[in-house]
């Protein structure tokens, strides 16, 4: 069941995350979050310059909405869909990285790590609450962003 939310240049510059509350509220109320696990991803129809060169998450304001997105809902990965790429850009939103033309993103090692750690901590307590098990989602996404946890790592945190 793939969900896809659509953003324009409007709603973009106000900073408006309507789009994303009218699909995310109500799945919110069922008591079962895990089968809209990794199905929403986003189309982004923000007006630039035909030859502006930059990448989308190179924009500011569009850099800017999806700051204000994870700070409204920072266990949003757990939604996205990965295989299409939707972690990746996610964390292209708010990682300072770089573009290759051979090798893709590059992003800032120090700051994904930051990233992955703070994203860890948030994902493991949400599910948790959820009743749903943590290890093996949050290894995956770690796997994606191209680290590798040790099963030891899960014996640090410890869940209230």
């Amino acid at each position: 069941m793939a969900i896809t939310i659509t953003l324009n240049s409007e709603q973009v510059n106000h900073l408006d995350l309507s789009p994303v509350q009218t699909v995310i509220e109500p799945l919110l109320k069922n008591t079962a979050i895990s089968p809209y696990e990794q199905q929403i991803s986003f189309v982004i129809d923000y007006s630039r310059d035909p030859e502006d060169p930059r990448e989308i998450s190179e924009v500011p304001e569009v850099r800017l909405w999806f700051i204000r997105l994870d700070a409204y809902y920072p266990w949003l990965p757990f939604f996205l869909d990965w295989k299409s790429g939707e972690l990746a850009r996610y964390v292209a939103m708010l990682v300072p990285h770089q573009f290759h033309r051979t090798e893709g993103i590059q992003y800032n090692p120090e700051a994904l790590e930051i990233f992955l750690m703070q994203k860890i901590f948030i994902l493991n307590d949400w599910l948790t609450q959820h009743h749903l098990p943590p290890k093996s989602r949050l290894m995956a996404m770690a796997q994606m962003l191209g680290y590798d946890l040790d099963d030891s790592f899960f014996e640090y945190i410890v869940n209230p």
